[in-house]
């Protein structure tokens, strides 16, 4: 099966109350290991190559390896979509090569930039058939130092969110409700209602950033109100690649080192495996 477009199974999820996950990778290990999840559960996946990953790898590196291992697992929807970039010629590259779903991010911009940049990215996709998701609000990284006001006042405002949808004519929308990139110091606080009121006022597919840490039954609940998408990435980072290759490292350098790539894929797959099942997306392909 070739590559799908991410609104194509966003879409399928908001008909069908789950989210489908977004999952960052370092190297081809990790790739492997996603696949080999969303194999098993029988799940639909986006594979998501953030640009830290591309800059070693190079963005056509990465959509022939993702593209490759589609034909080993026809069954199986798969998107290829860039994660956070706020460069536009790296977008227009991404694009050219196949990818099949962009994310430009201005959330950093004033409004007005941010919409710009956008429609900017929404008209050259438009083009080429591939879904643009985009990002309002200001999701931090976990060792950002923010009190309570500070913090509320960077969070997605609902009637912003339905303007900003309707001027840049996005597929789907990052929106900050109280998660972070990176692992937590301490328990997120999602905003569910902010959640829920954002749902209420615009059908684009809205995600979830930042989900190494967010405790399951949280997940849960911000699906039942309508998110359709969520990330990892941090927890495949460390957790299922840094800390195996590190317990690995001195015994691998004594004999075969591909135990090391080995034991990345089964972590990576045993996570992958377990966020698919929170997310509800297990089984979703026989449908």
């Amino acid at each position: 099966m070739s590559l799908v477009r991410m609104d194509y199974v966003l879409k399928k999820a908001q008909k069908g109350g789950y989210a489908v996950g977004a999952f960052n990778f370092p190297d081809l290990s990790s790739i492997q290991g996603i696949m080999q999840g969303a194999a098993a559960k029988n799940s639909p996946v986006i594979i998501s190559p953030p640009v830290f990953t591309m800059d070693e790898m190079g963005e056509e590196m990465c959509i022939r390896c993702i593209e490759t291992l589609t034909h080993e697992y026809p069954e199986i929807d798969v998107v290829c979509h860039l994660d956070h970039c706020s460069d536009f010629e790296r977008i227009k590259r991404c694009i050219d090569y196949g990818f099949t779903s962009v994310m430009v991010d201005g959330s950093a911009l004033p409004y007005d930039q941010n919409v710009e940049l956008t429609c900017k990215v929404v008209d050259y996709a438009s083009r080429f058939g591939v879904s643009v998701e985009a990002e309002l609000g200001h999701i931090g990284g976990v060792e950002e130092d923010i009190v309570v006001d500070e913090r509320k006042a960077l969070f997605t405002q609902p009637k912003q969110a339905l303007e900003f949808v309707k001027a840049t004519g996005i597929d789907a929308l990052a929106i900050a409700v109280g998660t972070a990139h990176g692992f937590y110091k301490q328990k997120p606080k999602l905003d569910f209602e902010r959640i829920a009121e954002i749902r209420a006022i615009t059908d684009c597919c809205l995600v979830l950033h930042g989900g190494s840490g967010v405790p399951d039954e949280d997940f849960k609940k911000a699906i039942s109100l309508g998110i359709t998408k969520i990330n990892v990435g941090t927890e495949l980072k460390i957790t299922g690649n840094f800390d195996v290759q590190k317990a690995l490292f001195a015994e691998a350098t004594h004999g075969d080192v591909r135990k090391i790539q080995h034991q990345v894929r089964i972590k990576t797959q045993e996570i992958v495996e377990h966020k698919i099942d929170v997310f509800g997306s297990a089984g979703k392909m026989a449908q």
